[in-house]
């Protein structure tokens, strides 16, 4: 499974790694540190899985995953982030599989990978009520 990881904190994109790395099909293909840069790799890399933060300077993870379903249609989208605005997860959700709560990833984003790679929806615990 190939994986783009796009968030603007260098830490927390390393964080990502070391929980993916626990899949053994997991390859991390490329980073991005913005919306336009994910676009970018996106459609260069068509990642299998991009793991997308929403707060990302130039382009909103929300706007990027829109365009990403352009450029890169069978790239799955797994939201993960610290925005728990009922309405950003509800619309985040219209776009990709998965949304997991930033505080929560290390809980939560192996089993969100996991459901998203079989078309399921996942959803952090204490969201959307």
């Amino acid at each position: 499974m190939r994986v783009l990881v796009a968030d603007d904190f260098p830490a927390f994109r390393r964080t990502v790694h070391r929980i993916l790395e626990q899949r053994q099909d997991v390859q991390l293909v490329g980073e991005a540190s913005d919306g336009l840069d994910a676009l970018q790799k996106a459609e260069e890399l068509l990642p299998d899985l991009i793991v997308l933060d929403i707060g990302l300077p130039k382009l909103n993870g929300i706007e990027a995953a829109r365009r990403i379903g352009k450029l890169s249609p069978k790239s799955k989208i797994l939201f993960l982030t610290v925005e728990s605005s009922p309405d950003v997860v509800q619309e985040a959700l219209s776009l990709g599989g998965g949304y997991v709560l930033k505080a929560q990833a290390e809980r939560d984003l192996l089993a969100a990978v996991e459901a998203v790679l079989q078309g399921k929806q996942f959803v952090s615990r204490g969201l959307l009520g």
